[in-house]
């Protein structure tokens, strides 16, 4: 029998404790039982143990914990869904900008065109039709170059786009687990 004493038979008995010097070391497990009844005994101030407000005491503290941990997951969420938003909006505005760009460029290649056809009906002088070929190639390049730039950010779009709907379904989720 062990020295130390439970709680219901503390009232009746003088109550003993056992050091650790006075254990012996084949039998670990009754020194390790032994301190952690004495620490819970020590739990109420008249010497009897209350299991159940314990228990009450640790689910409220594991509550609070998973409540704090879930609302840091949701801003995180939250913070994301406003960054692919903004990034979202920004990519709008320079595919808008883009876009203008290239109806300005086509509009300036096409009256490019158009002189070329009659500077070369009024004249025939060689140097004026190189000056416009490197004109034509210079803005056919730039057309190319922005039409991939468009192409690049319609991708881009689009996986603003996937991105959104993602953090959309995570957030439902998110909502979903914490009900």
């Amino acid at each position: 029998m062990s020295s130390v004493l439970s709680p219901r038979n503390a009232k009746d008995q003088p109550r003993t404790t056992k050091s650790l010097s006075d254990s012996s070391p084949t039998t670990p497990s009754l020194t390790s039982r032994g301190l952690k009844h004495e620490r819970l005994s020590r739990l109420d101030s008249s010497g009897a143990y209350d299991r159940e407000a314990y228990d009450a005491r640790r689910e409220n503290r594991m509550a609070a914990r998973k409540k704090a941990e879930e609302e840091a997951g949701c801003t995180d969420y939250k913070k994301m869904y406003e960054e692919a938003m903004s990034t979202n909006e920004r990519l709008k505005s320079r595919l808008q900008g883009s876009k203008q760009e290239l109806v300005l460029v086509q509009t300036q290649l096409e009256k490019v065109t158009q002189r070329k056809i009659t500077m070369t009906e009024r004249s025939n002088e060689r140097s004026m039709l190189e000056k416009e070929k490197r004109e034509t190639h210079v803005l056919q390049k730039k057309i190319s170059d922005m039409e991939d730039e468009v192409k690049i950010q319609t991708e881009l779009k689009n996986e603003n786009q996937r991105l959104k709907d993602e953090n959309g379904a995570l957030i439902r989720v998110i909502s979903k687990l914490s009900k």
